[in-house]
C-alpha cells in the first residue's frame, strides 16, 4: 500500500504557466511516519545487536572498567603492567594532543580492551557452565552439592535482563556422541521388537559397521561440529522436510486449537481483527526481542531462540532439485515448483504471489462453523482438527510460516508449516495472541473490537490472477491428490477429565511417564506388540531442534507383559516404577545430547555424499515410525488463570500420522485435572482406528492409576459431558 500513498502525494499538471505542482498533506504525513517508523526499527536493531553482544555485561558496565582504570591511574598505580605505556608510544602523533590526554585516550583503549576480553572469559564460562547436564539426571528433591555450586555460578554469570537472543552466543554446541555409545543405545532400544534371530542379526550388522565403516563416517561428523553450529539442524531441514517427497498437508504441517470452552465473541470479523492485533503485537515484541528468554522449567537454564527468527514473512518456496543419490537427494513438490516457475513467475501473477509470501502470516476466513458445539460435542471436536490440519484443501496456504484461520462463529485456529521451527515455539506465540486477544484487547457488549475505527487505514486490496487452462488443470490435479489425503484422514480429539497430573503426583509418579507408558499400553492392546516414539527437544544447544526418544524398553515391555500376564499388583507396581525410571532417564539422554536417531541419521547422510553403502544405517534409516507422540505443554502459565477461570484453555494441537498404518498421539496436560489428546491414523489402514485408539487410552490411563493408587482410583467413574461452548461477549 506504500507505493499507492506514494502515488497519489505528488499530483502535477502542464500549463500554459507552467507546471502546477500538488502535494497531498495526509499521503505525505504518512510517508513521514512510514520512514520515521523504519528508522525507529534500525535504531533498535542496532541498540539490540550491541545489548546481546556484550552479554552476559551491560554496554553500561564499559564505563565503570574505565573510570575504575582512570581512578587507580591517578592513585600513581599502573594496573596494566606497562600495557597503557605501550599503547601510548603507539598513538598517532598529534600536536593538538598533549601528554595527559594521550595518557587518558591510551587507558580508555586499555579499559576497552580489558572490557572485552572479560565479556569473551564470562561468556566462555557460561558456556563451560550450561555444558553441565548432571543436574537433570539427580533425583527430584535431592540436589547435589556440585550442582548447587554450578546452579549459583550458572545465576552469577547469567547477567541480568537478558533479550531473546542474549544467550544464543553462549550456549553449547551439539556433541557428537560416540560411536560405540550409539550403537549400544539403538540395539537395547530395539530388543523388545525383535526375536532372538532378527536380533543376532541386526548385532552383527552394527558390529561391522563400527568396526569399518563407522569411524570413517565418524570423522566427518566431528569436522562439521568444530566448524558449524549444529551437526544436526541444517541436514534435518534440508532433508527431513524441505526435500521431503509428501505433501506437506497432513503429512508435516500441524495446527492448534482455540479455547475449548469460549468462544470470546460470535463474530468472525471482530476476532479475526483482534487475533490479527495480537499477532502484530507478538512481531513487534519479536523485532525488539522483549520476549523473554524460554527456559528449561523451573530452571534459570535458557533454551535456544534459533527458531523464533523465521516466525513472520517467511514462506517455504517449491524447488525441483534432484540428484544421483536418490535415496536422500530426491525431488521436492516438483509439480508445484514446476507451475510455480511457468505460471507465477512474471507478470500479475508473481506480484500476488509476492504479497502472500511476503507477508508476514496468512489469514483464513472460514466460512464454516467450529468448535465444541451441537447435540455431538465429541464428534465436532474431531471435524475442527481436521479442518485445522487439511481445511478444504484450497483454503490454507501450507508453505506460509503459519496460516490463521477464523470460523465463521468465531472459533479460530492456527495451522504451522514444520520446517522452520517445532511446536513449541509456535505454541509460545499461540498462547500469547489467546491470551492478549480475549485478556487484553477484549470486546465490547456486542461482541465487536474495543475502539474507534480508523478511517485513514488502507483498504484491503483485491489480488489479481491469470490462470490459464493448462494451470487450471495441474491445480485440478493436485486438488485431487490433496482431497484423498484429506479424506483418508482419521482424527479423535478428546478431553480426559476423570483425572490428571494432581492425582498422578501424588502417586509419586512422573506426569509424563505416567501417560507415555499408558499410551504404551493401549498400544499394545490394540496392535498385541511393543512401539514407542516420543519427540524430545534439543534446544538446550545452539541451533537444537528435536530428537527422537526410543521409549519402547525391555523395561517397559516387562511391565505390560506382566500386567496383561495377571502377575501380582505388587510386581506390576515395582516393573511400572522401573519402567518409568527408565523412560525418563532416555528423555534425558535425549536432551542432553546423547540420543540415537539424529546421529545415526548424520552418518547415513555423510555416506551419502562419500558414495557408499552402509547396509546397517539403511536399514535403521528405513524403520517405519508407527506411533509418533509429543507433548505440547502450556509454557505461559502467567498467562492464564486456570483456577478462577478454568474455562480459557486450549485443547492443545496436534499432527496427522507418521506412518500409513500408525498413529500420530498428541497431548497437553493442563492444570491438575485435565489431559487433552489428538489422535491421527488413517482410514485406509484396517488395522487402526483413531476412536478405537482413544478408547484403549482411557482404559490404559484408569487402569494404571487404579494399579498405583487404588485408594483415589475412580475406574467406576464415567466422563461427564462437557461443557458447551460459551459465548463470552
Amino acid at each position: 500500500m506504500a507505493e499507492a500513498h506514494q502515488a497519489v502525494a505528488f499530483q502535477f499538471t502542464v500549463t500554459p504557466e507552467g507546471i502546477d505542482l500538488q502535494l497531498s498533506h495526509q499521503a505525505l504525513t504518512e510517508i513521514y511516519l512510514s520512514g520515521l517508523r523504519s528508522w525507529k526499527k534500525r535504531l533498535i536493531r542496532l541498540k539490540n545487536s550491541v545489548i546481546t553482544g556484550v552479554y552476559p555485561a551491560s554496554p553500561s558496565s564499559w564505563l565503570f572498567v574505565v573510570i575504575a582504570i582512570l581512578a587507580t591511574m591517578y592513585t600513581r598505580s599502573d594496573p596494566s603492567m606497562g600495557l597503557i605505556a605501550k599503547i601510548q608510544e603507539h598513538l598517532p602523533v598529534s600536536q593538538s594532543m598533549s601528554a595527559q590526554c594521550q595518557t587518558v585516550v591510551s587507558a580508555v583503549l586499555f579499559s576497552t580492551m580489558l572490557w572485552l576480553s572479560l565479556i569473551f572469559t564470562m561468556r566462555l564460562c557460561l558456556k563451560q557452565l550450561l555444558s553441565y547436564h548432571r543436574w537433570m539426571f539427580e533425583q527430584h528433591g535431592k540436589m547435589s552439592n556440585t550442582t548447587k555450586v554450578w546452579m549459583a555460578l550458572v545465576r552469577i554469570f547469567s547477567g541480568r535482563q537478558p533479550l531473546l537472543y542474549s544467550y544464543q552466543g553462549s550456549l553449547p554446541n551439539l556433541p557428537v556422541p560416540a560411536i560405540k555409545d550409539t550403537l549400544k543405545r539403538y540395539l537395547e532400544s530395539v530388543r523388545p521388537l525383535m526375536d532372538s534371530t532378527e536380533f543376532e542379526r541386526m548385532t552383527k550388522l552394527a558390529s561391522e559397521f563400527e568396526s569399518s565403516l563407522g569411524h570413517r563416517l565418524q570423522w566427518y561428523l566431528k569436522l562439521k561440529a568444530l566448524w558449524a553450529a549444529n551437526y544436526v539442524s541444517d541436514w534435518w531441514e534440508e532433508y527431513i522436510y524441505l526435500r521431503g517427497r509428501s505433501p506437506i498437508m497432513v503429512n508435516s504441517n500441524y495446527y492448534g486449537m482455540d479455547f475449548l470452552y469460549v468462544t470470546p465473541t460470535p463474530i468472525q470479523a471482530a476476532r479475526a481483527g483482534n487475533t490479527i492485533h495480537a499477532f502484530l503485537l507478538y512481531r513487534r515484541k519479536l523485532n525488539r526481542e522483549e520476549i523473554k528468554p524460554s527456559r528449561v522449567p523451573g530452571t534459570v537454564i535458557p533454551l535456544c531462540a534459533a527458531q523464533c527468527e523465521r516466525m513472520f514473512n517467511t514462506t517455504r518456496t517449491p524447488g525441483e532439485e534432484t540428484g544421483n543419490e536418490t535415496d536422500i537427494q530426491y525431488t521436492h513438490t516438483v509439480p508445484w515448483a514446476k507451475v510455480r516457475k511457468e505460471y507465477f513467475s512474471t507478470g500479475v501473477n508473481k506480484r500476488s504471489l509476492d504479497c502472500i509470501e511476503k507477508a508476514a502470516f496468512f489469514v483464513t476466513l472460514d466460512d464454516d462453523e467450529q468448535g465444541m458445539m451441537g447435540e455431538d460435542p465429541a464428534a465436532s471436536l474431531d471435524r475442527y482438527a481436521k479442518s485445522l490440519l487439511h481445511g478444504k484443501c484450497y483454503d490454507r496456504w501450507f508453505d506460509k510460516s503459519f496460516s490463521v484461520v477464523i470460523y465463521k462463529n468465531g472459533k479460530n485456529g492456527l495451522n504451522a508449516e514444520h520446517s522452520w521451527a517445532d511446536a513449541p515455539v509456535v505454541a509460545h506465540l499461540w498462547e500469547y495472541a489467546l491470551a492478549t486477544d480475549s485478556f487484553q484487547l477484549g470486546y465490547n457488549e456486542e461482541g465487536h473490537c474495543k475502539g474507534e475505527v480508523d478511517s485513514s487505514l488502507p483498504r484491503p486490496q483485491k489480488l489479481n490472477w491469470e490462470i490459464p487452462s493448462e494451470c487450471q488443470e495441474q491445480v485440478a490435479q493436485s486438488l485431487a491428490v490433496a482431497q484423498a489425503l484429506a479424506d483418508d484422514l482419521d482424527f479423535h480429539v478428546f478431553s480426559f477429565r476423570v483425572f490428571g497430573k494432581g492425582k498422578i503426583k501424588k502417586c509419586r509418579m512422573s506426569p509424563d511417564a505416567f501417560i507415555q507408558l499408558a499410551l504404551q499400553l493401549a498400544y499394545y492392546r490394540v496392535r498385541n506388540k511393543p512401539l514407542f516414539s516420543l519427540a524430545s527437544m534439543t534446544r538446550l544447544f545452539r541451533e537444537g531442534r528435536t530428537e527422537t526418544v526410543r521409549s519402547c524398553s525391555n523395561e517397559s515391555c516387562a511391565f505390560i507383559r506382566a500386567l496383561e500376564g495377571g502377575e501380582a499388583a505388587d510386581v506390576c507396581r515395582r516393573l511400572f516404577r522401573s519402567a518409568s525410571e527408565k523412560h525418563q532417564h532416555l528423555y534425558r539422554m535425549a536432551m542432553t545430547g546423547a540420543g540415537i536417531d539424529r546421529h545415526l541419521f548424520c552418518l547415513y547422510v555423510v555416506s551419502k555424499y562419500l558414495g557408499v553403502e552402509s547396509p546397517f544405517l539403511k536399514e535403521v534409516l528405513s524403520e517405519p515410525w508407527r506411533l509418533s507422540t509429543s507433548q505440547t505443554p502450556i509454557q505461559q502459565v502467567e498467562l492464564f488463570d486456570l483456577v478462577n477461570h478454568p474455562e480459557y484453555i486450549s485443547c492443545g494441537g496436534g499432527f496427522g500420522p507418521v506412518a500409513d498404518d500408525g498413529y500420530g498421539v498428541s497431548y497437553s496436560i493442563v492444570g491438575e485435572n485435565m489431559i487433552n489428546f489428538h489422535i491421527s491414523c488413517k482410514h485406509s489402514c484396517p488395522d487402526t482406528g483413531a476412536h478405537k485408539f482413544g478408547a484403549q487410552i482411557k482404559k490404559a490411563l484408569l487402569d494404571l492409576l487404579h494399579l498405583l493408587c487404588p485408594d483415589q482410583s475412580e475406574s467406576k467413574k464415567t466422563e461427564a459431558s462437557p461443557p458447551e461452548d460459551k459465548k463470552d461477549q
